[in-house]
């Protein structure tokens, strides 16, 4: 039963797909023709002048320099290590990096300081390029409850900045549970869960109700020993963060606008997922548009094991459920935890195990989208083989493109040659837009940064056909 949904016949093996951990190390096979013709589906990345037509010059300038210079690792090194460092507590050093940081890589992977500022840009791209935005206040952790609230009124915020958009213009808003839950109480309620899961008749009085959080290959090594029930005042502010995500449930299902739920570190996952099902069990009440979207990342072992049970569970129960499908952000972390408690890492081995992942999770999300299931279907992907398959798949399916089941995502600043392709070929696409003040999004810089120079054949493209229409332009061609 546990790896029934792993060895579908037929499914495995049959695309290859993006990495943001490294580029892929084989050729996308042709082997969805079935021995057919394939679709005529008009996915042209190869001509840069129309990709870029609506890009002005300047922002070709900054994109094309930002991108080079996050592919150089001893540059993102260099830029980490500053930005963690004592030389920030200097009021002249931070002001100084924080201007430079704004003026470069901050205006080129984030929407704005302010969620009108955000909406503002979300507005001026999609009338530019065609592309809805996806807007979330880039905070990543908070550590207590008072930073929680903080927190929500932002999130809160965003949905009301939202709602001032044209429906057309906007994909959802993302919020982060570890943005409005502290950070060590997701870890208990995690080990609690992962506890009951290895001990089914241990109790957890607090627990509500949602999916399955875990299968059969999920990691349990994190709680390697009984927890200790959560104190009262713990129980408290369990319930308060219960509060916090339902404030924002419910304002966008008055909007009826898509709330997707990013996922973490496997320490923290089952946490995350737990409250994630909670919320689409409560708010996911529109059979055709479900409300809330939890995340996938497809680089864990357990990834197609759970999405199944998951989605089995929400069909048992006639409760539509929307799934953001990633390939996943944080392997070295995953690895190096794993390996300090002896324990192999919950990432997929090798690179072509997570692509099959990633493909498998793909066409089972994107069959059951077809069939008139009430669910909702977002592949983020940055790789340009993986959005050719997954757009000929959709069309081999017959999906339709301007429902809204199935919509395609990539990151503001990232992979613009995909999301204009897709934009052409005439699906939904979206770019992840955060916001919020200069040194609340460093660590999400960082990230992206790191990022960047991992997905080398994918940022290579984009700078190479970037360079290609500036020539063009400025040669007069």
């Amino acid at each position: 039963m546990a790896n029934r949904f792993l060895r579908r016949p037929n499914l495995m093996h049959r695309f290859s797909t993006v990495s943001p951990i490294g580029p892929p190390t084989t050729t996308i096979p042709e082997i969805l023709s079935f021995d057919q013709p394939k679709p005529d589906v008009d996915l042209d990345l190869s001509d840069e002048a129309r990709l870029f037509a609506s890009v002005s010059i300047s922002n070709l300038l900054r994109s094309t320099a930002v991108l080079h210079a996050t592919s150089i690792g001893p540059m993102v090194d260099l830029g980490s290590w500053l930005m963690s460092s004592k030389l920030m507590d200097v009021t002249f050093t931070r002001d100084l990096v924080l201007r430079l940081v704004k003026g470069t890589f901050y205006d080129h992977f984030c929407a704005g300081e302010d969620a009108a500022a955000a909406a503002r840009r979300v507005k001026s791209v999609y009338e530019s390029t065609g592309l809805k935005g996806m807007l979330v206040y880039g905070v990543e952790h908070a550590e207590d409850g008072g930073a929680c609230d903080n927190n929500i009124q932002k999130f809160i915020e965003t949905v009301e900045a939202a709602e001032t958009l044209p429906t057309s213009h906007l994909s959802s808003v993302v919020v982060k549970i570890t943005a409005i839950c502290p950070m060590s109480l997701l870890k208990r309620v995690s080990d609690l869960l992962r506890w009951q899961y290895k001990n089914p008749n241990f109790k957890l009085p607090w627990k509500l109700n949602s999916f399955p959080v875990f299968s059969g290959l999920s990691p349990l090594y994190h709680t390697t020993t009984e927890p200790e029930p959560l104190t009262v005042e713990e129980e408290q502010e369990l319930e308060k963060a219960h509060e916090r995500i339902k404030s924002i449930c419910l304002r966008c299902q008055e909007s009826n606008v898509p709330l997707l739920i990013d996922a973490e570190d496997t320490i923290l996952q089952p946490a995350i997922d737990y409250m994630a099902y909670w919320s689409a069990i409560m708010f996911n009440s529109d059979k055709d548009r479900p409300i809330v979207y939890n995340t996938i990342q497809a680089y864990l072992k357990d990834a197609g094991e759970r999405l199944h049970l998951a989605l089995r569970e929400s069909e048992k129960m006639n409760v539509p459920i929307g799934f953001k499908l990633v390939r996943g952000a944080y392997m070295s972390s995953e690895a190096r935890l794993a390996d300090s408690l002896g324990y192999k890492s919950p990432v997929h081995d090798t690179i072509q195990d997570t692509h099959d992942c990633y493909n498998e999770c793909m066409t089972f999300l994107m069959e059951k989208a077809s069939n008139g299931s009430g669910i909702g279907v977002i592949l983020a992907t940055h790789n340009t083989d993986s959005g050719k398959l997954g757009a000929r798949k959709a069309s081999e399916l017959g999906i339709d493109k301007e429902n809204g089941k199935i919509e395609f995502a990539q990151l503001y600043g990232m992979s613009d040659a995909l999301s204009f392709g897709l934009k052409r070929a005439g699906f939904n696409v979206s770019k992840y837009m955060p916001y919020g003040p200069v040194e609340t999004a460093v660590p999400y810089l960082i990230r992206r940064a790191y990022e960047n120079r991992g997905m080398m054949s994918t940022g290579a493209l984009d700078r190479q056909l970037m360079r290609m229409e500036l020539k063009r332009r400025l040669m007069g061609w």
